[in-house]
């Protein structure tokens, strides 16, 4: 709900996806959730079904956060997962493409970073994401892409990758796919833009300034 050039960022989401085609969110919600409740409701002014998984005051993680979505049933056999900071220019018809194109078990976009944007946490060759680790302190020269924000799940690799009822990071089951190589790979060519840090937020207000808005 931070606003963004004057509007709750998560509007600029919803336009988004709407745009792609997308007709059903979920919000994995926690901490003052009914404030998130309260300010997109059903989600009938963008043109989409929203739901709501409300964890309550014991934050799952995102890896815990996704597992219980699909404990709750509301996200079929396979779905996007978007984190809810991140502002993206990708073809969702495109990523759904090599997902299923290829019979990946799961999918993660990444963007060749090099260490500008955040640090470079991927290795991404020939389709495939051969390895995934956040918070290394000194990536190797191979791992020069970044986990770009959006990637492709199935139900099934989820609740067999996620231990129920823990606080488990979503980072952890894309890396533990990465290491056993299920992990399939598409690259975004346009830059991420994310929310989470003032300067992140000053970079995506300049961005949408110059560009006139959001794009569909």
């Amino acid at each position: 709900l931070i606003e963004v050039a004057g509007r709750p960022f998560a509007h600029l989401q919803l336009e988004w996806l709407a745009g792609q085609g997308v007709r059903q969110v979920v919000f994995s919600i926690g901490h003052h959730g009914d404030m998130v409740r309260a300010a997109l409701g059903d989600g009938s002014p963008w043109g989409v079904q929203i739901d709501y998984v409300d964890e309550g005051e014991h934050l799952l993680g995102t890896g815990g956060a996704v597992r219980l979505a699909v404990e709750r049933g509301v996200t079929g056999a396979a779905f996007f997962v978007l984190y809810g900071d991140s502002y993206l220019r990708v073809d969702l018809g495109a990523v759904q493409a090599a997902y299923t194109g290829a019979d990946h078990e799961a999918l993660m976009t990444v963007y060749r970073n090099a260490g500008r944007f955040d640090r470079s946490n991927a290795v991404f060759a020939d389709g495939m994401v051969a390895r995934y680790e956040k918070g290394l302190a000194h990536p190797p020269p191979e791992m020069d892409y970044v986990d770009y924000g959006l990637s492709v799940l199935r139900a099934d690799t989820v609740l067999a990758g996620v231990a129920a009822g823990t606080s488990v990071d979503l980072a952890d089951l894309l890396h533990d796919l990465s290491a056993a190589g299920r992990l399939g790979g598409f690259e975004a060519t346009e830059r991420f833009y994310e929310i989470g840090s003032p300067q992140g937020l000053a970079d995506l207000e300049a961005h949408l300034a110059a560009t006139g808005g959001p794009r569909r």
